[in-house]
């Protein structure tokens, strides 16, 4: 929600945002102080030179720029420094660190080991392509020096002295630093080194760029000591449960007497050791079982061999997971949203007073500009509206707040609340105005573009695309076991054409209802127009390719690309409008897929037997390997590996759903050492115990504050907060505004402008 700060850090020593409302009086003045204001009688003295006009003018435009964006105020404020301030949150610059940062990203899909082969499979996977040495090291080396620039323009707009203070930026000094001499040793090496500490630092560059994750990892501080203390109880129930687990399931021996000299021997009973067999013979056995089972994921196979055998066992079972899973981990869940609570309206509140500290700067430069005219604290309005001219934003809220200021021309000046509820425009969302519908002088034209112009023809649109899915996919089962030439591609063509016809037709009349701008004006339109122009066009290179459709056609015997799947998968495409919401990717899959190319690369090797020729058909792979059931051998999970990064994030989704997570486990376990369980156990905590919940906490965060809000309302007051206000101004009644006092202290303490009481 905020944009990312400059300056985030600590002021005056004490950690915390600048945005924070407490601190003690800003001691030692940095050097070139341009201006000092006397606030005590406010009154402005200015030491003035031949520019300070335009700087003024500057400076305001500097501080609104933060207030819209929700940026810290404190950094440099003489000519130079703002005009580079100003260079470097353009949206060119702010880009081009963006996908510099994801460039250095993706280079871990291309060094070695790379992930450019069309399988991951060990077993039928053909060499990957290696880039030549050097080839990544020049790209990486070019995205570090644009860091390094980075860095240099951000410690020199905050000064030497607060550089000291943020911590985020000596950490990127030092993450910078560590990733250069990591680089430098590689390229002696000639990139044959196995281990690369500087692709474990790079989320770092995407963490410290992002306000968003920087306020997450900020709650999941507040959060580890009571997450440790129910983890530290889910480990006492494992431990206690896994000694329950193997008395209960103890090894037992079936013992039977010889004939004539009464010799005792002793036989193990394969049928009552089956549960100590398979789950409780050691410690480590026993404790993965049940913690898998915690899971649910192999349940009911983990008691299976015990409750054949008596049912009275699945009281054990059913105690554990009840315990475990139905109360402790919920009690996690929440745990971690009473901890969360309130993260919204803090975020919110933090935004609300860097704006309006940002405001109260502007007016405070813009007062002491007219200084000499006026004994008391106020702003020309001419002043305001050259300021508005020069300040990058949205054009509607330009628009908005000047004409605001307009009403203040006849007395020519406004005071500090006139200026400040000017701004008050900020806070507001522009509702989208759709240009006006065609007029059309037949009154039959005008029923037929109200009927076309209704939303149940969109309704129906949705049910077509819907109808047009479903026809596909039946197509596609009576289909399954034909083969091209077997298919009755005629009545597929003519269900197709239809299907294109009423897109074809539906674009048209809304055309028609909307006229060019107006359809264009809706993103869904644009989405489906470009799709049924799509369709259009492949319809028609069939009828050029394949003349008039019959009952005779073969597209097969053309020896082209059939065009056949291309319809099948762009009609499939249609079902996307009903998608609204896109996903977020955690950085977190990054380190521990570093982490795990460092750990098991190449660990998983198939026996000789089962490597083949990339032709030959996944039948007689494993034909000459007998594999227990249910393992990954058995399974077929060879693609799901650690030999490369593309791979290694794969792998670490299906062990995210935890479902069969333990075949996973159990492999690496036996290919490597018994301590690699502590790698997958780490990753199942931080990603659906920790992420999911944190995740699920956010979205009840965020459904409880509108849910209450929409219930106080009148349906009236939903729409108009739903459609014409943002997040900031649906919160009002819980944010609580800064006091003059507190904003007034806050400039106090700007390293950059001295302020003297």
């Amino acid at each position: 929600m905020e944009t990312e700060s400059l300056l985030t850090g600590t002021v005056n020593g004490a950690s915390g945002d600048y945005g924070s409302w407490s601190g003690s009086e800003h001691r030692g003045a940095p050097d070139n102080r341009r201006m000092s204001y006397s606030v005590a009688r406010e009154l402005c003295s200015v030491e003035r030179d031949s520019d300070e006009e335009d700087l003024y003018i500057q400076q305001a435009v500097v501080f609104i720029e933060d207030a819209i964006q929700y940026r810290s105020i404190y950094h440099r404020v003489d000519a130079r420094s703002l005009r580079l301030y100003r260079w470097y949150y353009s949206r060119i610059c702010q880009w081009g660190l963006g996908l510099t940062i994801a460039v250095v990203l993706l280079l871990a899909f291309v060094e070695r080991p790379s992930s450019l082969s069309v399988s991951s499979d060990p077993r039928i996977r053909s060499p990957s392509i290696e880039p030549p040495c050097g080839f990544t090291e020049s790209i990486e080396m070019v995205c570090l020096i644009i860091f390094c620039l980075d860095l240099a323009v951000k410690s020199y707009l905050i000064g030497w002295e607060e550089l000291r203070k943020n911590k985020w930026l000596i950490g990127y000094t030092v993450v910078i630093s560590v990733s250069i001499i990591d680089w430098v040793l590689s390229v002696s090496m000639d990139c044959d080194e196995r281990l690369r500490v500087r692709r474990l630092l790079r989320p770092f560059f995407l963490l410290q760029n992002s306000s968003l994750m920087k306020k997450t990892l900020k709650c999941i501080k507040r959060t580890l000591p009571e997450i440790a203390s129910v983890i530290l109880l889910l480990a006492l129930h494992l431990c206690l449960f896994t000694m329950i687990g193997m008395l209960l399931f103890a090894k037992t021996e079936k013992m039977w007497t010889g004939s004539a000299y009464l010799h005792r021997s002793f036989v193990l009973d394969p049928k009552k050791n089956g549960e100590w067999e398979l789950h409780f013979r050691t410690m480590p056995d026993s404790l993965m079982s049940l913690l898998v089972l915690l899971t649910t994921a192999n349940n009911p196979d983990v008691m299976i061999p015990a409750y054949s055998l008596n049912r009275g066992y699945s009281i054990f079972f059913i105690t554990f997971s009840v315990i475990g899973t139905y109360c402790l981990m919920n009690l996690l869940t929440a745990i971690i949203y009473n901890q969360f609570r309130g993260y919204l309206l803090m975020s919110v509140q933090t935004s609300i007073n860097r704006r309006r500290l940002g405001i109260r700067a502007a007016f405070q430069v813009l007062s002491c500009q007219g200084a000499q005219q006026a004994a008391e604290e106020r702003v020309h309005v001419d002043a305001v509206l050259k300021v508005m001219s020069r300040v990058k934003m949205k054009s509607y809220y330009r628009a908005a707040i000047t004409t605001v200021a307009r009403q203040y021309t006849e007395v020519s000046y406004m005071d500090r609340e006139q200026f400040r509820e000017i701004f008050d425009e900020l806070d507001k969302d522009c509702i989208k105005e759709h240009p006006p519908l065609p007029q059309y002088r037949s009154h039959a034209l005008q029923r037929l573009q109200v009927i076309f112009s209704h939303y149940y023809l969109t309704v129906l649109g949705n049910a077509v695309a819907l109808a047009n899915v479903v026809c596909i996919c039946t197509v596609l089962v009576l289909n399954s076991e034909k083969s091209t030439a077997e298919r009755d591609n005629y009545v597929l063509e003519i269900i197709n054409l239809c299907f294109i016809l009423y897109y074809l037709f539906e674009m048209c009349v809304k055309i028609f209802a909307f006229g060019w701008l107006g359809y264009l004006s809706y993103r869904n339109n644009i989405f489906d127009g470009f799709l049924t122009i799509l369709l259009l066009a492949l319809q028609i290179t069939i009828f050029i390719t394949y003349r008039l459709p019959n009952s005779q056609w073969d597209p097969s015997s053309h020896s082209v690309i059939s065009l056949w799947e291309m319809i099948r998968l762009v009609n499939m495409l249609i079902v996307f409008r009903f998608l609204r919401i896109i996903p977020d990717i955690k950085v977190v899959y990054y380190v521990f897929a570093v982490f795990g190319i460092w750990l098991f690369e190449g660990a998983i090797k198939p026996p000789a037997g089962m490597s083949v020729l990339s032709n030959t058909s996944m039948e007689n792979i494993t034909t000459n390997f007998s594999m227990e059931c249910g393992t990954y051998e058995q399974l077929g999970y060879w693609p799901n590996n650690f030999d490369d990064f593309a791979a290694a994030i794969i792998l670490l989704y299906d062990v995210m759903i935890v479902n069969n997570w333990q075949a996973f486990v159990d492999a690496y376990s036996r290919y490597t050492t018994e301590w690699s369980k502590i790698y997958f156990v780490c990753w199942w905590l931080t990603s659906s115990v920790m992420w999911v919940n944190l995740f699920v906490a956010l979205i009840l965060e965020n459904f409880i504050y509108k849910w209450d809000r929409s219930h106080s309302c009148s349906v009236t007051d939903v729409e108009r907060i739903r459609y014409e206000t943002s997040v900031q101004l649906m919160f009002r009644e819980q944010v609580q505004e800064p006091t003059e006092e507190e904003l007034v202290c806050q400039l106090h303490q700007h390293p950059h402008l001295h302020l003297q009481w």
